[in-house]
Parts: structure tokens; C-alpha cells; sequence
């Protein structure tokens, strides 16, 4: 009766510790086995060999009492929902923002998560969908690094009947997604390129510091702020680099640029870190009064440069939304209820005029 209530019925559980099996050696190593389930540990003692000994035996005896309570306790509550999200790079400031609605909302829906983060790389987070399947999870949350290198991901949940919903960024198979949530990057573009030309009065040079190449947000708002450029013949963009949405990058590229000798009169930046980044080299060279700066995400950083001045604007993003409606979508498609596949969530522009809107 406890085999067939607890693991033998899964024999996914079972082929997965047979693949692991060369990592132990001996029971001394059992407790390595702290990320499997009591059934799964109890499996890999069954299949690891040299537990013949009595300390093993007790092991294996605690461990069966444990899981047959869990199993009698289980029976008469509800399945707690699983979901996988794999995030692009939690050295974001954004996306740790976003990372926090995500767990709010989990918490609210007694939804365990189970996070991992890509660090910026996408065959990473193709590795990470494969894991998520491999320990059953009942949805997954895709944060893509890449539009095309992250689009693998997206095949391996549709392969495997798992419910996926990608969020902020896209991937290039977006369609084949079951939900998406994000807000419209083509359009934040727009936004800042509006306000700096505003603010140049549609003249000046300008630099532009963009995201990694490829990646799905720094194609849209680049194309936004080009198309916005276009329109004004006094001006004209003289440089243009990645700073991988790092502020670190940001200021080593906006100091190259200052020592050039050439004349700049305004930043875009495609997000807030970048933008604090240009500030940075910008102050240090005295510049800080003449060349105006706007970015996007409105980290907390970035309003409160807002309102003291020191940048010209950011564009709002609200990491908040995104990621509490990832989940919310991912826990109804888990229930087997129809929602939206494209969910946007509009961009805002903050200015002093507006900052203490966006200020906690």
C-alpha cells in the first residue's frame, strides 16, 4: 500500500535517481539527496547500493513513517500547485522587482515556486525548462534572456503539456506561448525619444545606450526611438553602444564617449541602470547641467534622480503588474481555465512634475 501511494506509480521518480545513481557512494552521501521528495529518497536508497548496514535501515524505516503520514495527510487536503520560473538575470534591478510581485502573488495563491535564475544566458534557461519538467511542476514562468536563444524553452513546455507563460521580454515563438505579459517596448521608446526631443527642442546629438543585442527589449525600443528621431531633422544620433542594461558598462562606455571631444547634448538610455550609469561619468566630468539624461524601468534609483533633478525623466514599467498577473495566468491555465495569450501593460512617463506619484 505505501508504494503504491507514495512513488512507485511514478516512474519518472525512479529513472531519475537511476540517472543520478554515479553521484553517491555508499549511505554516507544519502543525505545529499536533500532535493528530492521523502518517496524520491526513499527510491534512491532502494536503488543505491550498500544499505545493509542497521544505521540505513532505521533511515529508510523514518522514512517510510514520514511519508505514509505525508501521504495520509495529503489525501485529505489539496495538491498545492508547483510553478517553475526561470528569470533572465537577477542582477536587474527590474527583474528583482519583478521577482518579488511574482512571490507576492504566489504567496497569495499558496502556489510554491520553485526559481531559478539564467544569469544572462540563454541556453541556461533552456537547461532550466528541462529541469522544471524533470520535477513535474505544474506550470512555468519564462523571463526570456533571448529572443531567439530563449525560444527553446517555450518548445519544451509545449512538448511536455506544461502550461507556459512568458513575461517582460518575448521569445521569437511567442505565438506558441500560452500567455505573454508585458508592456509594449516599441512604445517606451517612443515615450523617452519624445521627451528628450521635447526637452532638445527636436534639435541636438544625442547617444544612445542600448541593451544586449538581440535581446527582444532592446529591438523594440531602439526602433521607437529611431522612428521618433526620424521625424526631427535637427537631430541626429552620433553614438550608439550596448551597456548590456549594466550600469557598470553604462559609465565605462559614457566616459569613452565624453573623452572623444564631441559634442553631446542628451542620453537615451534604454533602462534605468544605464541612465544612472551615464549620470555617473557625466557628474564626474561636471557635465551634469548640460546634458540631460532619460531612461526606462523607474528603479527606485532612477525616480529619485528624477526628483532631485538630476535625471530628465524615466519611463515606468511596472514590474509589480507584470509579475503578479504571470502568475495569476499560469495558476488558471494550471485549473484548466481559458485566458488571454497577450496581456499589455502600458508604459508611463515620469518627470519631476509627476515623480511623487511614482515615489513609495
Amino acid at each position: 500500500m505505501f508504494l503504491q501511494c507514495c512513488w512507485i506509480k511514478n516512474l519518472r521518480i525512479k529513472k531519475r535517481i537511476i540517472r543520478t545513481k554515479k553521484r553517491f557512494k555508499g549511505i554516507a552521501n544519502f543525505f545529499l539527496l536533500r532535493e528530492y521528495n521523502f518517496e524520491e529518497r526513499i527510491a534512491a536508497l532502494i536503488i543505491i547500493k550498500g544499505f545493509n548496514n542497521r544505521i540505513s535501515l532505521l533511515i529508510v524505516a523514518i522514512l517510510i513513517l514520514a511519508a505514509l503520514n505525508g501521504c495520509n495527510r495529503n489525501s485529505n487536503s489539496p495538491h498545492q500547485i508547483t510553478i517553475g520560473v526561470s528569470y533572465q538575470d537577477l542582477q536587474n534591478e527590474f527583474i528583482i522587482r519583478l521577482q518579488d510581485a511574482i512571490r507576492g502573488k504566489a504567496k497569495e495563491l499558496n502556489i510554491k515556486l520553485v526559481e531559478l535564475d539564467a544569469q544572462g544566458h540563454a541556453e541556461r534557461q533552456v537547461s532550466q525548462i528541462e529541469n522544471f519538467v524533470a520535477r513535474n511542476v505544474d506550470a512555468i514562468i519564462l523571463n526570456p534572456e533571448d529572443q531567439y536563444g530563449s525560444s527553446p524553452a517555450v518548445d519544451i513546455a509545449v512538448r511536455e503539456h506544461k502550461p507556459i507563460v512568458v513575461v517582460n521580454s518575448i521569445v521569437a515563438n511567442l505565438d506558441k506561448a500560452n500567455a505573454y505579459v508585458g508592456s509594449p517596448d516599441e512604445e517606451a521608446g517612443k515615450i523617452e525619444a519624445n521627451e528628450m526631443m521635447r526637452i532638445l527642442k527636436g534639435k541636438g546629438n544625442i547617444v544612445l545606450l542600448q541593451g544586449p543585442y538581440g535581446h527582444s527589449a532592446e529591438v523594440q525600443r531602439t526602433k521607437g526611438i529611431k522612428e521618433v528621431l526620424s521625424k526631427f531633422p535637427g537631430a541626429r544620433i552620433i553614438a550608439q553602444q550596448t551597456g548590456n542594461w549594466d550600469r557598470a558598462q553604462a559609465l565605462s562606455v559614457m566616459e569613452n564617449w565624453l573623452s572623444s571631444g564631441r559634442q553631446i547634448n542628451a542620453v537615451i538610455a534604454e533602462n534605468d541602470e544605464m541612465a544612472m550609469g551615464a549620470l555617473n561619468a557625466i557628474t564626474a566630468a561636471g557635465k551634469q547641467k548640460e546634458i540631460p539624461i532619460i531612461g526606462i524601468d523607474a528603479i527606485p534609483d532612477a525616480l529619485k534622480a528624477v526628483a532631485d533633478g538630476k535625471l530628465a525623466g524615466t519611463v515606468f514599467q511596472d514590474a509589480h503588474g507584470q509579475g503578479a498577473l504571470a502568475v495569476e495566468l499560469a495558476y488558471q491555465l494550471v485549473k484548466g481555465q481559458k485566458v488571454k495569450h497577450t496581456n499589455y501593460i502600458p508604459f508611463q512617463l515620469v518627470t519631476k512634475a509627476n515623480v511623487n506619484n511614482f515615489l513609495k
